[in-house]
């Protein structure tokens, strides 16, 4: 089949994914549903493709919608901040250190592919400085975006059952409707402009984190209070579901099973370490153990920030220590790995 033809399939499948489940009123069910059924179609064998190369264009309105949640009262929360961020330091390191003799011991992979797999870092940062250091780079691959699936698999579980929370299908972007030209043009800068300048200076997840910053940047100044459109916020999440659904594409059906058990357990490791650290910023600083579980969970930025705007939670707090954690790893895994 030609390349568009499965891309055509695959967000086909992704949109009857995401309607199944906001049918279900499941929660993030644009998302979720699309990743969910194209990820059984791709194990299946199924001829589709993800839109991969309209991914910076999705992923750049996904980051302006959570940038649009940095208000002038998140500026108040400062010194809360410096206390969270200390406490995602400290986190970080007992992540490595348990994690990452987990994948070497357990997993028996060598210890550069080990580290990088057992690493928070971001999937595409962890694979380039694990293939410039000679890395297993399909097991680097596999073991986060398993992790990714798994981390938003177990976090469901833990909000609706231990912390009781009713999850459902419907709040992400609908107060995006009814945009201004005005104010729809300030957007599309914020996602162009955002995404050239993250280029130009090198930053991690430039299409994302480059829209995210000046859209909070627009927000924070009150030159807008606006949304993304809802329609354009759920055609993304869509797009964004099909092309993690569709990573596990020719994959062996028996060497997924043995990398997802070994990356639940690392999963769980990882989350029974942030839900310490959360209960260490509640201690603190009073931060909810919701909002700190999805600050600190293994999962990506745009979906953990999916995540806390599904349950209402604060959304730049969220994305903040999820860029604290990409920043500070990209930074500090080379540097720890040369000591080591």
């Amino acid at each position: 089949m030609p390349d568009l033809v499965k891309i055509i399939a695959g967000l086909t499948l992704g949109s009857l994914g995401g309607a199944l489940f906001h049918w279900l009123s499941l929660p993030l069910p644009w998302m979720l549903g699309a990743l969910f059924v194209t990820m059984v179609a791709s194990i299946s064998g199924a001829a589709i493709r993800g839109p991969t190369r309209l991914r910076p264009a999705i992923v750049a309105v996904i980051g302006v919608l959570l940038g649009s949640r940095f208000t002038p009262e998140v500026l108040d929360q400062a010194g809360q901040t410096l206390v969270t961020l200390s406490i995602l330091v400290v986190y970080l390191a007992a992540v490595g250190a348990v994690v990452v003799p987990y994948y070497r011991v357990v997993g028996r992979r060598d210890w550069i592919t080990a580290y990088f797999a057992g690493m928070p870092g971001g999937l595409s940062e962890m694979i380039e400085l694990g293939e410039a250091k000679g890395a297993d780079v399909p097991a680097i691959v596999l073991a986060h975006s398993l992790r990714i699936v798994l981390t938003i698999g177990l976090i469901l579980i833990v909000f609706r059952v231990v912390l009781a929370h009713k999850l459902g299908g419907r709040g992400v972007g609908v107060a995006g409707q009814g945009i201004g030209a005005t104010d729809a043009m300030l957007l599309a800068g914020c996602a162009v402009l955002g995404a050239l300048v993250a280029m130009r200076l090198r930053l991690p997840a430039p299409t994302f984190l480059g829209p995210l910053i000046l859209s909070a940047v627009v927000h924070l100044t009150g030159l807008t209070t606006s949304l993304p459109p809802s329609a354009l916020v759920i055609a993304a999440q869509v797009a964004l579901g099909t092309i993690l659904g569709c990573r596990f594409q020719g994959i062996p059906l028996a060497s997924l099973a043995r990398a997802g058990v070994l990356s639940l357990g690392a999963t769980v490791l990882t989350l029974v370490l942030a839900a310490g650290a959360g209960l260490a910023m509640q201690a603190t600083v009073g931060v909810g153990l919701d909002q700190a579980l999805l600050a600190l969970a293994p999962g990506g930025l745009t979906e953990m920030g999916l995540m806390a705007l599904a349950i209402h939670a604060d959304v730049a707090f969220v994305a903040l220590h999820h860029i604290a954690r990409i920043l500070i790893v990209i930074v500090g895994a080379p540097l720890v790995l040369r000591w080591f």
